[in-house]
């Protein structure tokens, strides 16, 4: 299975990237428009993701500039029998949004 690393484990780059999914998608809304994202900061690897893991994406602003929002991203992921509740990663995702042209745009309001 290509999700997997060298440890059996869902690869944390799949996880990054259902992360930013989710990020974007807020971003986007706050935005009103396309948003693309410009960092990544405070990732944080708490537990590895086990095949069979359910995971739950949580995305909410953290924080907002006058072009970019910060968007907190938690993971955490439902195990076993007994559907344990583990947080597995964390970060703050910086998204821009743009314009037509694809270019830095203010966020509404700002």
């Amino acid at each position: 299975m290509s999700d997997l690393n060298a440890n059996g484990h869902i690869f944390g780059g799949w996880v990054l990237s259902q992360m930013d999914i989710s990020g974007g998608l807020v971003a986007g809304r706050i935005a009103a428009g396309p948003v693309a994202t410009v960092a990544i900061e405070a990732m944080t690897f708490i537990k590895p993701v086990l095949v069979g893991d359910v995971i739950s994406v949580f995305a909410h602003e953290e924080r907002r500039g006058r072009t970019s929002i910060g968007i907190r991203v938690d993971v955490v992921a439902t195990r076993g029998p007994a559907q344990e509740q583990i947080a597995v990663t964390s970060g703050l995702f910086t998204f821009v949004a743009l314009d037509e042209n694809h270019r830095p745009r203010p966020l509404p309001g700002s």
